[in-house]
Formats: structure tokens, sequence, C-alpha cells
């Protein structure tokens, strides 16, 4: 029997009971923190086989503590937290789980755009305070919405927005103007796309900023900007003062720098509650992005865990 160690909050917390069919396959589910605190964490890494890791840090230091370790399978699809080099220099093959919540994350980011647009949030709250007072709001029908990376997330939105008859450009460095044009956007590059956007929504990799004070600067009065990627890509300050003086006329996100620890954020201050929506982390949890993200960590794990070869691999650039 071999152990399989969790550190996702959510995984076989859909319609799958994956727990159950880890088990008819002859393992052994074992629960560890998300937050994957090396000291919490040792002695289950100590006697675990493969590993289902959520958003924690994967280290050198994670893995050397697993003696045993064949297999990380990173519940979702971002590894910017796993040192692949590491992982491979130990010969553990890391996996992801590409276009699992692909769906729910733009559904998310649609709604988020249709909240900013239409003051959901503000009314919502308004009205809880006795102010029934009209504030007026946009159609994403009429809107032009720039998309940043176009990837499977980035062209779901597309798709969605295209529906509403939202004109669509995207700027992706890693596609063809041709392939953006196959997937229902106008290729664009990125000062340009903020210069004509009326939404802009990111969907590009973290470890870099895209949105600074330079590129605000160029942007169009009165953009809506969402975020349902990474925090970094942004500068929160820069953002907060882009709303408060009108550049942006909303900002919408699904993260924040540093997320629960974030009560000091720029952009949570009083009187931007109008503008700013945050949600916690929502985008990728849906029944159907956990069932899926779920089920394929499971499989990579057990194919390996069987001596077969993992179905989406990930491989360090190093």
């Amino acid at each position: 029997m071999g152990v399989i160690l969790v550190t996702s909050r959510s995984f076989s917390d859909g319609d799958l009971d994956l727990v159950a069919r880890a088990q008819t396959a002859g393992h052994r589910i074992l629960r560890g923190p998300a937050h994957h605190d090396l000291e919490q964490l040792r002695s289950l890494l100590h006697g675990s086989d493969a590993w289902i890791a959520g958003t924690g840090p994967v280290t050198d230091a994670h893995l050397a503590a697993a003696p045993k370790l064949k297999v990380v399978a990173r519940y979702g699809v971002g590894t910017e937290a796993v040192d692949l080099t590491a992982a491979a220099a130990r010969g553990i093959p890391v996996t992801n789980t590409p276009g699992a919540n692909a769906d729910a994350v733009a559904d998310h980011a649609v709604g988020l755009m249709l909240a900013a647009l239409r003051h959901i949030a503000d009314g919502d709250r308004r009205v809880r305070g006795g102010d029934w007072g009209v504030r007026r709001g946009r159609e994403l029908g009429a809107a032009t919405v720039g998309i940043v990376g176009f990837g499977r997330i980035g062209q779901g939105v597309a798709k969605r927005v295209g529906g509403f008859g939202s004109r669509v450009l995207a700027a992706d460095p890693f596609l063809s103007d041709d392939a953006v044009r196959a997937a229902g956007a106008e290729p664009m590059e990125l000062d340009e796309l903020f210069r004509t956007a009326d939404v802009v929504t990111l969907h590009a990799p973290g470890g870099q900023r895209l949105v600074d004070a330079e590129r605000i600067a160029g942007i169009r009065p009165g953009t809506v900007l969402v975020n349902t990627a990474r925090p970094d890509l942004v500068d929160e300050q820069e953002i907060a003062r882009a709303l408060r003086d009108g550049i942006l006329s909303g900002y919408a996100a699904d993260t924040l720098d540093g997320d629960t620890a974030a009560s000091a954020s720029p952009l949570l201050a009083a009187d931007l509650a109008d503008r700013v929506i945050v949600t916690p982390h929502l985008g990728a949890q849906t029944t159907q992005a956990v069932d899926n993200m779920g089920r394929m960590s499971l499989d990579d794990v057990l194919s390996v865990l069987r001596g077969d070869e993992p179905a989406h691999p990930v491989r360090s650039n190093a």
C-alpha cells in the first residue's frame, strides 16, 4: 500500500469520491496542512510515496524530508511555488492539472466584469444601508474587452464576452496573430490594448509586473481592470491611486498581495469600497473544477505509482 499525502483543502470535496478511488487502487490518503509548513509536514512527508500539493511552497527542503517520494502532483495549474529544478535533480516528476479550472475561472472573470460595470456589490451594500439611489453602469456588450494572456482561460473569456457582443482584443507574446484570431480575438500589442480597451482582464502567469505607474499613465480613462490571475501582476499602490484619480473606474480581483494577510492592502481602503471588488480565490472553486483538479492529479499519481508516465508532466526550465 502506498501513502498519498494531500495538502489541498478541496481534494475529493466535489461530486467524485477520490479518496475511495485511491483506496480501491490500494493506496491510503494522508491529509496535511495547506500552508506546507515544513515542521508540521516533516513527519508526514517522511513516509509518503506521493504528494498532491496545494498552493503552498514545495522546496528542496520539503523534498529532502520525503525519501520515498515518487511524484509531486500540483493540484492546480501554477507551479511557481514548486522548486522544479530540485525535483528534477532528485528524479521526482512534477505534474499539474492544465485546463481543469479554465471554465470556472473564465466564468468568474466575466462575473467580476459584470459586477464592476454594473456596480453590483456596491449596490447591495447601499441597499442594506437604506440607500436606493441609482448608480448608472455600462453594458458589457458595448465594451471593448482586452484580454492579457490568451491561454485556455483567456480564450474561455473571449468566447463568453463574444456572446455578449463585445469587441475582443488579446495580447499574448507566445501566440501568433493567426492563432489569436482563430480563437475569437483581435491580436494587439500590450500597451495598445491598454489604450484601447474599456475592460482589461489579466490571465498571464505570475512573476512579472504588467500594471505599473507607466502602463497606467497610458490607460484609457474609465477602464475597468479585472485580475483573476496573480497579485504580483499589478502594483496595488498605483491601482489605488488610479482609482482615486478616476483613471480606473473599477478594480475587481480574486486575489490580493499577501491574500489572507492583506488586510492592510491599499485596495481595501474604505474610500475605495464603491470601486473595488475582491473575492477570496473563488475563481477555481466550483464543483466541476474541484472534481477536474482532483481527478487529474490523482490519475497522474496513480500512473507514477504503477510505474507509468504521468499524463501532465511539468518540465523544469533549468
